[in-house]
């Protein structure tokens, strides 16, 4: 019992900074907070873009008030879209249709000389299918007027022309309800269509659901 008493109990030694142990415990601790910053950093990269408000038409004058700000990340596409960063400049209008809540691209706007296309109204009596949105594609055709009150065989006139706008209408005595379809046009094609109209040619507008030319 003597013997056993007089043994000394082991003492605990303070860790040195020489310890392989402890300098292995604190590059893990700083790794992880490294890796924690390093995350943080990458999840916060976002930008500061716009999107539309309501759909914008092509041909609309475009400004902030059209506008509403959303925060997403970009990466590499960033240069692609109108960021807040760079602003709106004052006079640009909307060369294609932007959705509403879609990203605005930075080639849907432009000056008014760049518009390759004019919507042109085209009023019908002919019922339309749901399908047939701003947005959607849709096939123009005329029947010129013939002898005996008749029409001349259909023709394709537009093939595959997009809808910039639609509103509900009436004929002038309000006996029937119609569509007034805005369609975008070409400068080619315009003259075609406007001596169409001008020459009381039957104008009938068809849902294209291919939405390519043919």
């Amino acid at each position: 019992m003597g013997q056993s008493a007089g043994i000394a109990a082991p003492r605990l030694k303070k860790p040195s900074w020489k310890d392989p142990r402890l300098l292995i415990g604190v590059l893990l601790v700083l790794a992880s907070i490294s890796g924690v910053i390093a995350l943080v950093g990458t999840a916060d990269r976002t930008t500061q873009v716009y999107t539309a408000r309501e759909d914008i038409a092509v041909g609309q004058v475009v400004t902030e008030a059209d506008l509403s700000i959303v925060k997403v990340r970009l990466d590499d596409v960033e240069s692609s879209y109108v960021t807040v960063e760079n602003g709106v400049a004052e006079g640009k209008v909307a060369l294609q249709r932007v959705a509403k809540n879609q990203l605005v691209p930075q080639e849907s706007l432009g000056v008014p000389d760049a518009l390759n296309r004019k919507p042109v109204a085209i009023a019908t009596e002919e019922e339309l299918p749901v399908q047939a949105v701003p947005g959607a594609r849709v096939d123009v055709w005329i029947a010129m007027p013939g002898s005996n009150s008749a029409f001349d065989e259909p023709q394709l006139l537009l093939p595959s022309a997009e809808i910039a706008l639609m509103t509900p209408g009436s004929t002038a005595f309000g006996s029937a309800k119609t569509t007034v379809v805005m369609v975008l046009v070409t400068d080619e094609q315009m003259p075609k269509l406007l001596w169409a109209q001008a020459n009381k040619a039957k104008v009938s507008v068809v849902w294209n659901p291919a939405g390519v030319v043919r």
